[in-house]
């Protein structure tokens, strides 16, 4: 089993300018307590439906992810060394066709958050009561539009097996007056803002349902 002080050691087998290493290790901590104290996921049986889906929506910086994936066994650590390279399956984004354990194909900024809201909404269809849908955003993304339409939906759906995480680089254009959070309670939803490196404090703010918004202060 992987410890989370080996992870640099995994992201390190990544070469190249485009795993955006202050991107990955902004996301490191928040993801890896995701899958180690909070997804309902198994490598064994990735496409399980009663599995917990995360979707990372800013998906142009996939290193941290794959080095989480490799170490909760989705992919072989081996794999990393090979990033981008062209027989790999590890991309500059994420492939959900190629990668186990991966649920969309992301990088196109604004996309994530409103696929998570329909996947919340086609579980409660489905009637299934266990799976939650959590999605990960950056606060620069949150400058698309299409976030926004999303977060309103949510809020006045009650979309309560929903959690976004926002992880907060001041990375936005224009800032966000009032902060992140109050953006999201504005539209019904609850709210945590947790330092990133915190564990048990992301335990426990990603322990609400939803719709919940976590902004982890990177």
């Amino acid at each position: 089993m992987v410890t989370y002080e080996e992870l640099p050691a995994l992201i390190s087998l990544l070469d190249g300018d485009e795993k955006h290493d202050p991107s990955s290790y902004s996301t490191l901590d928040v993801l890896w307590v995701l899958y180690d104290r909070v997804l309902n996921v198994d490598p064994a049986r990735p496409n399980d439906p009663d599995r917990d889906r995360f979707l990372l929506s800013k998906g142009h910086g996939p290193a941290a992810y794959y080095s989480i994936l490799a170490a909760r066994g989705f992919i072989a650590p081996e794999s990393l060394a090979g990033f981008a390279t062209y027989d790999s399956p590890l991309g500059h984004h994420p492939d959900r066709n190629l990668i186990p354990g991966v649920e969309i194909s992301s990088g196109s900024l604004g996309h994530g958050l409103p696929i998570a809201v329909g996947m919340a909404l086609a579980l409660d269809a489905q009637e299934r009561s266990r799976p939650r849908v959590f999605c990960l955003v950056g606060d620069g993304e949150l400058d698309e539009g299409s976030n926004w339409e999303a977060v309103q939906l949510a809020g006045r759906l009650a979309v309560r097996r929903l959690t976004a995480i926002v992880v907060d680089n001041n990375s936005s254009t224009y800032g966000w007056p009032g902060g992140i959070a109050s953006r999201f309670e504005l539209e019904g939803w609850t709210s945590a803002s947790v330092p990133g490196r915190d564990h048990d404090a992301l335990e426990q703010a990603l322990s609400a349902l939803g719709p919940h918004v976590v902004v982890v202060e990177a």
